[in-house]
């Protein structure tokens, strides 16, 4: 590749060095702000922490007070004679530091719940990874096969997807109370929300993938004589997949979004639980790590899906054309099952 390819160039790839850059600044740049925000003067700092209460009765050290208020009682002080409190800018409580989030990301896992018999953080990630894991599942079983259908034949589209298309438009966490009513109060109501939250889109996407499929291969079978059910097995599915792979990629990312309504029906379990635990407790340092461990974890199996797709497609990296090589074969099996059955005719 071009090592001197513009940085806005349209449609085309950036060199290596330039696209991992431009990985890093992506993170780096929020957190630059958040740093800027949480370490520089005057940046922002609506609060006061008190570090000397002075004759202000109802301060306490190490109280955060907002700017007004510390600002008028020192007023006040001022003109009663009395000694005016002393304090730092500081901000919410809702807004830790970078420093101490990063801390709460190891002390997190080894601090021991505040009540008895509460999981500990590992077993409530656990847990969610469990509920993604068999509602994710579910979905697709019933989404893909579905969703090719309805690609490949107008029947099952025309009796399927308008419906389904009438369900997508419902937010999934509607469905919570009657969810419990049906399934009770454990896992199984949350498994099933997000089974709603993504099969409904999965059957459209799967479909509309489907459809993008290269007709003239569909139509180069039908003219060799195979049958529907060879064109589904032996065209349709394999030409689709490597863009399959994608979309379950990026509808297990969806997964993930209805995690936290789903974690707060029935029983109360999970990561979402603990972050809503921890907001309770004003642990704000907590929420954001837990937060965090979430983006952590979706991430990092985005990125070990994504390679091994590399070497389940490895032709997507050398040639788009080789896409259809399995095609190709089961093509020039046909036309050779053709040449034979018209010699035993003639």
């Amino acid at each position: 590749m071009n090592p001197h390819t513009k940085w806005f160039a349209i449609r085309q790839e950036l060199p290596k060095k330039r696209s991992i850059l431009l990985g890093i600044l992506a993170f780096l740049l929020p957190l630059a702000i958040w740093s800027a925000v949480s370490y520089v003067p005057g940046m922002w700092h609506p609060m006061v922490r008190v570090s000397d209460v002075g004759h202000v009765d109802y301060f306490q050290v190490g109280m955060l007070v907002e700017r007004e208020v510390f600002d008028d009682e020192n007023k006040y002080m001022q003109e009663a004679g009395k000694k005016q409190a002393i304090g730092e800018p500081s901000n919410p409580i809702y807004l830790p530091a970078p420093h101490i989030v990063v801390k709460a990301l190891i002390t997190a896992f080894q601090t021991e719940p505040i009540r008895r018999g509460e999981p500990w953080l590992h077993e409530s990630i656990f847990h969610s990874v469990q509920v993604i894991f068999y509602g994710f599942m579910l979905s697709a079983i019933f989404g893909v096969p579905l969703g090719i259908l309805c690609g490949t034949f107008a029947f099952f589209s025309r009796i399927i997807e308008p419906f389904v298309d009438f369900i997508r438009y419902m937010p999934a966490p509607a469905f919570g109370a009657l969810m419990v009513a049906f399934l009770g109060i454990n896992d199984a109501p949350k498994v099933a929300i997000i089974f709603i939250g993504t099969f409904f889109q999965m059957v459209l996407v799967v479909g509309n993938t489907t459809r993008q499929l290269d007709g003239a291969l569909i139509e180069a079978a039908q003219t060799l004589g195979a049958n529907a059910k060879n064109i589904v097995s032996h065209v349709i599915i394999p030409g689709i997949v490597p863009n399959l792979y994608r979309d379950m990629r990026i509808l297990l990312g969806w997964a993930w979004t209805y995690l936290i309504v789903a974690e707060l029906i029935g029983a109360s379990s999970g990561i979402s639980w603990f972050i809503n635990q921890q907001a309770k407790y004003r642990n704000y340092e907590n929420v954001f790590a837990a937060i965090i461990i979430i983006g952590i974890i979706g991430l990092s199996t985005d990125i070990f899906l994504s390679w091994i797709g590399k070497h389940i497609f490895p032709w997507e990296n050398r040639s788009k054309s080789s896409i259809f090589v399995r095609i190709t074969q089961f093509i020039k099996m046909q036309s050779a099952k053709l040449r034979e059955q018209s010699a035993n005719a003639s």
